[in-house]
């Protein structure tokens, strides 16, 4: 019976959903964590910052409390004097704009530390950090996949992609599907030679699937390359073919360079209605 279910396809999809739900339930939880630590950080940061602008104990004032805060609390890296003044810095950051201060407090407590800095210091204003936080907290990204996600210009991609889904797709899938696909994906990091072909592309894809999973954003699976469908007696090779767990369909990705030609789209409507009948 075991052997017979591991090829059933239902399970297999299920099976494959399920996982990713599982990893992406932990992510959320990592991410969501450290809420208290980060809590307390902004009552300190104001506190720092009201305590500097009201009284007169210098410039060693942040030293002389690291030292005393770590005297009663070794074990806490946190009071480091480093640390605290990234406190400070980020408790600044976000209280310059008290509507913005407001909108964010309640968001910045459900990311880590680490993720806070990270957008800090790598977002030219709050508009765009405390986009990072909800998409952050949305999605439940690592560290590195926010720091990814920051530089390649995601802030400034998404949502500009051309689709025609509201034509195709139920409303109230269309703009699920509207979110889910940002344009142009950058493939900075595939370090591909000037005069790549189809194949190269593809390859290179494959080779840094993590990270061009990441591009096409949450949600997505990894189905194969080169995945072969059977019509008749003939078989035809998609380049790639991912599932989207939140969709719940398939995603058929024909590679193709130079200009856009009417017979690509054929192709790629004949892949797409050979995948969903089988």
């Amino acid at each position: 019976m075991s052997e017979l279910l591991k090829q059933n396809n239902e399970y297999k999809k299920w099976l494959l959903a399920l996982k990713l739900r599982v990893k992406q339930t932990q992510l959320k939880a990592a991410v969501k964590v450290n809420s208290t630590l980060i809590e307390f950080y902004w009552s300190l940061g104001e506190d720092i910052v009201n305590r500097q602008a009201e009284t007169t104990w210098g410039s060693g004032f942040l030293k002389q409390l690291s030292h005393d805060l770590m005297a009663e609390f070794p074990d806490i890296k946190g009071f480091s004097k480093r640390n605290l003044e990234l406190i400070r810095q980020w408790y600044s950051y976000w209280s310059r704009d008290q509507l913005i201060a407001q909108q964010a407090v309640a968001q910045l407590i459900l990311i880590p530390w680490g993720h806070n800095q990270q957008i800090i210091n790598k977002c030219k204003d709050t508009h765009e950090a405390l986009y990072y936080i909800k998409k952050t907290i949305q999605h439940g990204w690592s560290r590195s996949v926010l720091t990814h996600q920051i530089e390649s210009g995601l802030f400034k991609r998404q949502g500009k992609a051309v689709t025609n889904f509201s034509e195709t797709l139920p409303a109230i899938q269309s703009d699920l599907a509207q979110q889910t696909l940002k344009d142009p994906y950058v493939f900075d990091f595939l370090s591909l030679t000037d005069d790549y072909n189809e194949r190269e592309l593809e390859k290179g894809l494959i080779k840094h699937i993590t990270q061009f999973l990441l591009e096409l954003g949450a949600g997505f699976a990894y189905m194969g390359k080169q995945y072969q469908i059977t019509v008749g007696e003939r078989d035809f090779y998609i380049d790639l073919l991912f599932y989207h767990a939140g969709l719940h369909c398939y995603v058929v990705i024909e590679l193709k360079l130079g200009d856009f030609e009417p017979e690509h789209a054929g192709k790629l409507n004949f892949y797409i209605t050979t995948v969903d009948e089988q």
